[in-house]
């Protein structure tokens, strides 16, 4: 394994040179596939974490959430990120204690939201969603190496498709220390222009909901720099357990086993992560 320096200044760069798509796993086995496709960085999904223990985003532990991004970090060559929801926790402080104990996981980056989990209120007032990037990047950049922190504005996910008041949270965010900006939920290719154009460090655009999953090349043209693919991943391999799971359940036939991936080319994606030793 390489050491977390060497992590994370090729996550660092792989920000600084063109637009690079950044598949989001949920454990050992795809992230061996993901890596030996040949995406060069992965992340978690805090909703596919949840859903591999069984519960919705948003029920798991910080506890639960690290050790899971420890697994992810810990088989893959590639940097890894995580999705660390809103730190787990309203306080600052709380945050900041986030981002240095993801660090200690063997992550390289990190994303903190301003949506608080709170029905009532679902996204932080502004000035308290600053002092918790703030706090998030003060702790980021204290590391010895370059923890990449990306700082979410939620506002569309939460039914509020305000894209002034997103463009002007991801603003103060950036002046907070934010090293990548994220607004997921945009609903076409020119909010995301107005986002890109708005600011200038690299701007993360999420894949995974129907009609606002826009071809690379498009979103590339529009400025930005990363491309997080949700849990699409999770859910394109749970249609087809679903889908073979009907199939026996309902017609007793087994056809899917005709294109499935064969038990010696999964074998070579988990044998890329555990090589025999003296290779």
């Amino acid at each position: 394994m390489q050491n977390q320096h060497e992590l994370a200044a090729r996550f660092r760069a792989a920000h600084e040179s063109g637009t690079f798509v950044i598949p989001n796993v949920w454990d050992g086995g795809s992230a061996g596939v993901m890596a030996g496709l040949g995406f060069e960085a992965l992340a978690t999904s805090s909703a596919a974490c949840a859903a591999t223990l069984g519960r919705r985003d948003g029920e798991i532990t910080r506890e639960q959430a690290l050790e899971h991004a420890r697994l992810i970090a810990s088989v893959s060559a590639c940097p890894v990120a995580a999705d660390l929801e809103n730190g787990f926790g309203h306080a600052p402080a709380t945050v900041a204690e986030t981002i240095r104990l993801a660090a200690a996981t063997g992550l390289v980056g990190g994303s903190i939201e301003d949506a608080s989990g709170d029905p009532r209120a679902p996204i932080y007032d502004l000035g308290h969603a600053v002092e918790r990037v703030a706090a998030a990047a003060e702790a980021a950049h204290h590391l010895p190496f370059h923890f990449m922190l990306t700082a979410r504005a939620e506002n569309f996910l939460h039914e509020r498709p305000d894209l002034d008041d997103t463009v002007r949270r991801l603003q103060a965010f950036e002046r907070a220390g934010a090293d990548v900006l994220f607004a997921p939920g945009l609903p076409d290719l020119a909010a995301v222009r107005t986002v890109c154009a708005a600011l200038h460090k690299p701007v993360n655009f999420m894949v995974g909901i129907r009609g606002k999953s826009f071809p690379l090349p498009e979103l590339a043209a529009a400025g930005v720099r990363r491309v997080s693919l949700s849990t699409s991943l999770y859910r394109a391999a749970m249609s087809g357990l679903a889908a073979a799971g009907l199939e026996v359940k309902e017609r007793g036939s087994f056809t899917y086993v005709e294109s499935i991936m064969r038990s010696d080319e999964l074998e070579k994606y988990l044998r890329a992560l555990n090589p025999p030793e003296g290779v």
